[in-house]
């Protein structure tokens, strides 16, 4: 009996050595992940809640380098090189800290990331790009500090910090276009598919002035596919040969296409493409 007892206290010792008391955070971690263009963005911080207080200029107070967050750094991390303000930032993650004045911030990008809140001593050749971003007002209250990655294109994104009634973007370029053409130049070079052909032709059409060879690839695309088409394509065709001045080509491409989109039911080319032949024949 006195063995059970042991046994038993050992146990219940074991138990309670190995336990945690677990509770909510007062500022919860959060992620940001975004595809901007080819380039992905993350976003890791934490958000501390206003609870009644006055944020800038108290809070956190005006003139003096804040975390940008609670806790541990927060960072921001890009997959390719990018630019802000004209600077390049190479790829990598950084610790985002930022200096709030009534008119101006100053943001930092600070290439050591592994401090909890700010660096015991600051170091300037840590600063790897250093910008100013205007605060501008928001129309509600926002409880909890908040990042978000907003104003998204092909080229650019912004670094959108909101608390309280205020928001402050920062806006960064990233390197779609020579990603988008070195793929394009090294996939062609290779064993191409029809849809590298389509892919291409159709970027080129968006992103660039090379109408002509946009149109090259797409013909490429239809003559590996022997002449069948689906109305996707032929309406990319026939946008091309329009841009280029051949209407006459592009509303017997259009046409084409309309065909298919009624074979496919699909509601949305009918009317693009009836829309166009009736521009187009004007």
């Amino acid at each position: 009996m006195k063995k059970i007892f042991i046994a038993a206290s050992f146990v219940a010792f074991s138990l309670s050595s190995n336990a945690q008391v677990i509770t909510p955070k007062s500022s919860p971690k959060a992620e940001v992940e975004q595809m901007v263009g080819l380039t992905e963005v993350e976003v890791n911080y934490a958000r501390p809640a206003k609870k009644g207080r006055l944020v800038y200029g108290d809070l956190v107070p005006f003139g003096k380098v804040w975390r940008t967050g609670a806790n541990e750094n927060t960072t921001v991390e890009f997959s390719d090189d990018v630019i802000i303000d004209g600077q390049s930032l190479p790829k990598g993650k950084y610790a985002l800290y930022t200096l709030p004045k009534a008119d101006a911030w100053e943001v930092y990008f600070y290439a050591d990331t592994s401090n909890w809140g700010l660096p015991a001593k600051w170091d300037d050749s840590k600063v790897i790009v250093k910008t100013k971003a205007n605060p501008m007002p928001i129309g509600r209250e926002i409880e909890n500090f908040t990042i978000d990655i907003e104003q998204i294109d092909s080229n650019n994104g912004e670094i959108v910090l909101k608390w309280e009634k205020t928001a402050i973007p920062v806006k960064f370029t990233v390197p779609t276009h020579q990603k988008a053409m070195a793929s394009i130049e090294s996939t062609l070079k290779s064993e191409p598919k029809a849809s590298d052909y389509y892919a291409a032709g159709q970027y080129l059409f968006q992103a660039t002035d090379d109408t002509e060879l946009a149109l090259e690839y797409v013909n490429k695309f239809i003559e590996m596919q022997e002449g069948k088409a689906p109305f996707y394509v032929l309406r990319q065709k026939s946008l091309i040969q329009a841009k280029l001045g051949d209407k006459k080509g592009a509303i017997e491409t259009a046409k084409l296409s309309l065909k298919e989109a009624e074979t496919a039911k699909n509601d949305d080319y009918i009317k693009m493409n009836r829309d166009s032949i009736n521009q187009w024949s004007k």
